[in-house]
This record gives C-alpha cells, sequence and structure tokens, in this order.
C-alpha cells in the first residue's frame, strides 16, 4: 500500500470516527429531552399517526 493510499484511508476513518461521535452526541441529547420531557415511550407516540395514515400498497 502506498503512503497515499494510507493517508487517504486514514483521512476517511477519521472522518467516520467523527461522525459517529456526532451521533452519539445527539442520540444522548435526543434521549435527555426525551427523559426531561417525559416522552419516552416512542412507539405509543407514533401508533396514532401510523394507524390514521396506513401506507398504501404498491400497484
Amino acid at each position: 500500500m502506498t503512503s497515499k493510499t494510507a493517508r487517504r484511508k486514514n483521512r476517511i476513518s477519521v472522518w467516520v470516527a467523527i461522525g459517529a461521535i456526532f451521533l452519539i452526541i445527539l442520540l444522548i441529547i435526543w434521549l435527555t429531552f426525551a427523559d426531561l420531557t417525559g416522552n419516552t415511550d416512542v412507539a405509543a407516540f407514533l401508533a396514532p399517526y401510523i394507524v390514521n395514515s396506513p401506507v398504501s400498497p404498491v400497484s
């Protein structure tokens, strides 16, 4: 593997790590906000929307 290819792979893995850390931080913020507002049951929150507007079958 050439040094150029190694640097490119290293750069990509750095961005993947930054993206993963960012998503984890967003998840923690989302869960904290949901816990503070008492809205922790996402399935019960989404169920009325799914029942009232079901997806039409593909023809």
